[in-house]
């Protein structure tokens, strides 16, 4: 709390010196050189991240968030967003990303449903849920395979193996599905 407390100040203050700067002087006058000197460009995000829908986070890991992209993979970072790194490359063969939740009762389990949810003139398709329990370290393919483009991921408050998944499909919907990955995370095999 301290921490985002201090950046909300250190942004404050920026923004004050800015506007003064920008009412006192005149439009053509040069800032003095060494007042930008220390000032340094760097990435604040994902290098490849494009379109995202799937965001999540734990409340008791309060700097600690996943991202998915419809093209990049998943991202996480640990301290706010600071730095990210890329957490799907081994154990989830699919770019597109379309949901993620992270477990209110367990926050190492993760959910990540593949497929890009929006319907427009190009989309990218997915190829089921993963799993992770150990908080994206690897991944586990648990099923709904035909489930070309997931949009919603709700896991259960108390246990963490029940998921209601939202998705569109070319495949005749299941109305259980969150039996079928239930049962496919507890017994560690892929469900039909």
């Amino acid at each position: 709390m301290n921490v985002r407390r201090g950046v909300l100040s250190v942004v404050s203050l920026c923004l004050l010196a800015g506007f003064s700067l920008c009412v006192s002087a005149p439009a053509d006058a040069q800032y003095p050189a060494n007042m930008l000197s220390g000032l340094h460009w760097r990435d604040v995000g994902p290098m490849r991240g494009g379109r995202s829908y799937g965001v999540a986070g734990n409340a008791s890991q309060p700097d600690t968030f996943y991202m998915g992209s419809v093209g990049g993979g998943v991202f996480k970072t640990e301290n706010a967003g600071r730095t990210w790194f890329p957490i799907s490359d081994e154990g989830i063969p699919i770019g597109s990303i379309g949901a993620i939740a992270v477990a209110p009762s367990n926050a190492n389990v993760v959910y990540v449903g593949t497929g890009e949810p929006d319907i427009r003139s190009q989309h990218s398709y997915g190829n089921g849920m993963y799993k992770s329990t150990d908080a994206g370290k690897t991944w586990m393919h648990i099923g709904l395979d035909a489930t070309l483009h997931i949009g919603k991921i709700a896991v259960d408050p108390v246990n963490p193996d029940r998921v209601y998944v939202a998705a569109l499909s070319m495949a005749r919907i299941r109305t259980v599905a969150y039996i079928a990955l239930s049962t496919a995370a507890r017994v560690g095999r892929r469900s039909s």
